[in-house]
């Protein structure tokens, strides 16, 4: 954003495996731009791990992200790392309607707070919750919670299931990676011998097409254990206005959400189905929705409260 108020402007995707660290990724993006685009004065950084402590290893990359190891890479006067998702929930404060895909007849209920959640590369959540005159942005790991089988043939698929560090999470079976476990997970279930994991696009296309029987029904489990930790991500924090799911994984199957057992498995809450009844859910289908979140935390940043290491040069 090159000026308050402005609408931000998408410069480039870096992907990680192609820098070193962030600072090559930072100038790429910047030589495209060309020479009419004024120097960065400040920086805030959204990234995929837990940021606790001015140096933070990314979960799924190899990198470490120092914010003012950035800042003195290009004369900043401050830099801000946050987790992924903040930007995101920020972003969901004001989201509009067009950017959303309802799963289910819930009338929206403005207010209360809000859970925004995504499976793709890992899984991500934070919450948006209203606090006095602010938004209170709750970061959380929500991915690395454990997550059991709810039924006969969930238990068989959890026995083939391959483990992460000797663990299933909840990022272990509801992200790219985790789509592929499952699919060698049912298809073991249902042809009785092992099967080698094969590419989570391929498996979404099969079954969105019908052409691999098992990759429909990996399709409809990985939409049912999305609705229940939706659920579940809910009620930790009495979510009243709303899950929106992110990541890039649910845009493309939301005829599977809308015709398997998502909502059921969102609202089978008891004691607390009745109140799971009247929560909306919903997909964000604009591209990138950390992107608003990024700018909004940039210019409105008096609106939101979070969590985040900041580090500003001394006067």
């Amino acid at each position: 954003m090159e000026r308050q108020g402005a609408k931000p402007r998408l410069l480039s995707h870096e992907a990680t495996a192609q820098h070193p660290d962030p600072s090559s990724a930072i100038r790429a993006s910047l030589a495209k731009a060309g020479d009419g685009l004024p120097p960065p004065r400040s920086a805030i950084l959204a990234i995929a791990g837990r940021v606790d402590g001015p140096e933070i290893r990314l979960t799924n990359a190899d990198w470490v992200v120092c914010g003012e190891r950035i800042a003195g890479d290009f004369g900043l006067s401050s830099t801000v790392i946050v987790n992924d998702y903040v930007p995101v929930a920020a972003g969901a404060a004001d989201i509009e309607p067009h950017d959303l895909t309802p799963v289910g007849r819930c009338p929206p209920v403005p207010g209360g707070a809000r859970v925004v959640l995504g499976p793709g590369t890992g899984f991500g959540a934070a919450a948006l919750v209203p606090y006095s005159a602010h938004l209170a942005i709750v970061s959380t790991e929500a991915g690395h919670t454990d997550i059991g089988p709810a039924d006969a043939f969930e238990e068989k698929v959890w026995h083939a299931l391959e483990r992460v560090e000797d663990r299933i999470t909840v990022e272990t079976v509801l992200s790219g990676p985790g789509l592929a476990r499952l699919h060698a997970a049912v298809a073991h279930v249902r042809s009785g011998r092992p099967h080698d994991k094969i590419d989570p696009a391929a498996i979404t296309e099969a079954g969105l097409n019908a052409s691999d029987p098992h990759a429909v029904e990996t399709l409809a489990l990985f939409a049912r254990l999305l609705g229940r930790v939706c659920g579940d991500l809910a009620l930790t924090f009495l979510a009243t206005s709303g899950v929106y799911i992110g990541g890039g994984i649910a845009p493309r199957i939301l005829q599977v959400l809308e015709e398997s057992g998502f909502r059921d498995a969102f609202e089978r809450k008891a004691p607390f189905a009745a109140m799971m009844r009247d929560i909306p859910t919903s997909v964000i289908t604009v591209h990138d929705p950390a992107f608003n979140g990024l700018s909004a935390l940039a210019s409105e940043g008096e609106k939101f409260v979070y969590h985040g290491q900041a580090w500003r040069r001394p006067a």
